[in-house]
């Protein structure tokens, strides 16, 4: 057990926004060591390495607090009463907003980030961002129902080894027009580290801020010259994975691909395309030389910048400057890439509005980035040096959970107006009809692990939740899109009603969805929350026909996963398994015949989330073809293929995007869907 803290760390801390303890249950709350609290403090720059050290830096925040006029971020909601900053009478304001214009007084302001001036009589100033938001973000127009897919999974008899954009709009157009679908939902599409072998997982990126080349279909990009080299390759990458029963292989389908696009941009530009890469470049400035330089930069020196040369590790160095100059040939090549991504992403979601979907597709946010990775180096100054992003010990995980992840450092977000995040959001939202932000809880508080640490040995920090909610909300009305929040597991309590009460969709998953505050039974369809994305289950989560038949937990006993006998895990899960299916047989979805008949359970499944009121319901596209195989088991490193399955039928097969769409099973599956149609809200 972790000893008392003193009082006065404790403080110090708690000015700082660090935590000193934790309720992993309502009933029970649980210590931080002072080890912890001390490095976090010492991350955000403060000095708590001992009693004096501690009374000093607590006597300088609360003077600096004492002190100050204004914090440094400060949120406006539209339609609420004025802006109370408590400042001293006779305090004269001044207001610049986003356009330029200067005002001289906060009332009244147009929706976005301004720069706001205070001077008091006493002769104290101060500036901070003026954030002015919608009450609410836009919520979708009417239910509606579609498809969850890994993208990588999904291969058509174009692709090259792994799924891509075009196969994205194939899918969604197919999806809009022929299945009624309204939106599909893929995985995190950013950036990834360069290497071999590259990390698989798309939730550990190099940066979140552009999105990753691999993903492009060469064939589209009208420089592209199709030479027949090339074309055997990328057949036997394909092959290999829809026919030999290989893994899909992201370095070799990068390496074909990179080879193919280094020709394409060797080719000029027409000037209709020249004056669109022009502006793409104007409007992404420093961000997109920064992501260009590092990439080059990797190229040349490896792929964790921590061990570049010392002088390069700084991204304003002069050093750096004279290397961009240098490599200024792929500086411009890896900007083309962006470019090009960007230009096929926002393709996708034009063929998903123009084939009628009300939201179209679904982009996810990863919770945050690989150390080494470009957006490490770029924004090094708003990351927390030396601590990792995970979770705390709980119920599911004795250990807890260190997620290799820089977190951001709240202090330098405020003083910056949330400058990173609010760039991100306006990159992500020009192609997305709606952003899913994985582990949204992140924007309340993370907690931080020191490295070298076990994830025991950490303690929440806590962000400004308020500015980071009014960014969301200002960006996606900006762009008419939807927002989703992943928000599953353990949640602080108001997390939930905050989210809800700015319009952030949650979501449900059918099999955790019961009555635990009573009897502890599969909750009936009305009673779920309506602010949600419904669906039978996730890529973390075995697939519908691998639950009903009880098929993960025999994979989890051959991988060594399980806790406990596999006898006690099969009769919990067959129990499990039963209860739910005697709630759809009563509520008429299932008729008692069809009991067994694994197509008609899945169908009977979807019925039920569409009689929720969930605003969206979403679909796993292998449940469509029975597939067993989870896309990622947690808690598997090299044990299990995590993020490099392609879609499979029952009998693991491979199903190509042709043979789904052509599939008598997926078409009977989004029949019952249409028929079942939402209705409008």
């Amino acid at each position: 057990m972790n000893e008392a803290l003193d009082p006065g760390l404790c403080r110090l801390a708690e000015l700082h926004g660090v935590a000193t303890s934790y309720s992993p249950a309502p009933d029970r709350t649980v210590a931080a060591s002072a080890g912890a609290v001390t490095a976090a403090l010492g991350a955000l720059g403060v000095d708590a390495s001992g009693p004096d050290a501690v009374r000093t830096a607590l006597a300088d925040r609360e003077r600096e607090l004492a002190e100050r006029l204004l914090p440094p971020t400060v949120v406006h909601w539209a339609g609420a009463d004025e802006i109370n900053l408590g400042l001293p009478a006779g305090t004269r304001l001044e207001v610049r907003t986003e356009d330029g214009e200067t005002r001289d007084d906060a009332e009244g302001l147009p929706l976005g980030v301004h720069l706001l001036t205070a001077a008091a009589p006493d002769g104290r100033t101060a500036r901070a961002h003026l954030i002015v938001a919608p009450d609410r973000l836009p919520t979708p127009a009417t239910r509606s129902y579609g498809i969850l897919v890994q993208l990588y999974s999904l291969l058509s008899r174009r692709s090259w080894g792994m799924g891509d954009l075009g196969d994205l709009a194939e899918l969604a157009d197919w999806a809009g027009r022929t299945a009624g679908a309204g939106f599909v939902q893929v995985n995190p599409l950013h950036a990834a580290v360069p290497g071999a072998p590259t990390d698989p997982s798309p939730y550990r990126p190099s940066s979140r801020r552009f999105p990753d080349p691999v993903h492009l279909r060469p064939e589209a990009v009208p420089e592209y010259t199709a030479a027949p080299a090339v074309t055997d390759r990328a057949e036997g990458l394909r092959s290999a994975v829809l026919d030999q029963g290989a893994l899909i292989d992201r370095d070799a389908v990068w390496e074909l691909k990179r080879e193919a696009l280094e020709k394409a941009a060797a080719a000029p530009l027409t000037p209709g395309r020249q004056a669109a890469y022009d502006a793409f470049r104007a409007e992404e400035g420093q961000a997109l030389e920064d992501h260009a330089t590092w990439y080059a930069l990797a190229e040349r020196h490896g792929s964790d910048w921590h061990r570049w040369p010392k002088a390069l590790r700084e991204p304003r160095s002069p050093e750096t400057a004279r290397a961009r100059a240098e490599l200024a040939d792929r500086v411009g090549f890896h900007s083309r890439l962006a470019w090009l991504t960007v230009t096929q992403l926002t393709a996708a979601q034009r063929a998903a509005r123009e084939a009628g979907m009300p939201v179209g597709i679904v982009h996810d946010l990863a919770v945050g980035v690989h150390p080494a990775g470009a957006d490490a180096w770029a924004q090094q100054d708003y990351f927390a040096a030396g601590m990792s992003v995970g979770a705390p010990p709980d119920a599911f995980n004795a250990r807890g959970q260190d997620w290799g992840l820089p977190p951001w450092r709240p202090d330098r977000l405020a003083a910056g107006g949330h400058a990173p995040f609010r760039e991100l959001l306006r990159a992500l939202f020009r192609y997305a009809g709606a952003l899913r932000i994985d582990h949204v809880m992140g924007l309340f508080r993370l907690w931080w692990v020191p490295q070298g640490s076990p994830p025991t040995e950490g303690t929440y920090v806590r962000y400004d939740a308020e500015a980071m909610l009014a960014l969301l909300a200002l960006e996606a009305t900006r762009a008419g899109a939807v927002v989703i929040g992943e928000d599953l597991g353990t949640v602080e309590p108001g997390v939930r009603e905050t989210l809800e009460r700015r319009g952030v969709l949650g979501t449900s998953v059918l099999w955790f969805e019961r009555d635990w505050d009573g009897d502890g039974r599969p909750l009936p369809p009305a009673r779920w929350r309506a602010d949600c994305l419904a669906t039978a289950t996730t890529h973390d989560l075995p697939p519908t026909a691998a639950r009903l038949t009880g098929e993960h937990v025999e994979l989890r006993d051959r991988l060594g996963l399980l806790t406990r006998p596999l006898a006690e895990e099969r009769a919990e899960s067959a129990a499990d398994t039963a209860e739910w299916l005697a709630l759809l047989t009563r509520l008429g979805l299932l008729a008692a015949a069809d009991t067994g008949d694994e197509e008609a359970e899945i169908r009977a499944v979807h019925r039920f989330l569409l009689r929720t009121p969930a605003r969206m319901i979403g679909v796993w596209l292998p449940d469509t073809v029975g597939d067993r195989r989870p896309q990622n088991l947690p808690g598997t490193w090299d044990q299990y293929p995590n993020w490099r399955l392609p879609i499979a039928d029952a009998k693991g097969r491979p199903v190509t995007l042709e043979e789904l769409t052509g599939s008598e099973r997926v078409r009977a599956l989004f029949r019952t869907l249409h028929t079942d149609r939402p209705s409008t809200v």
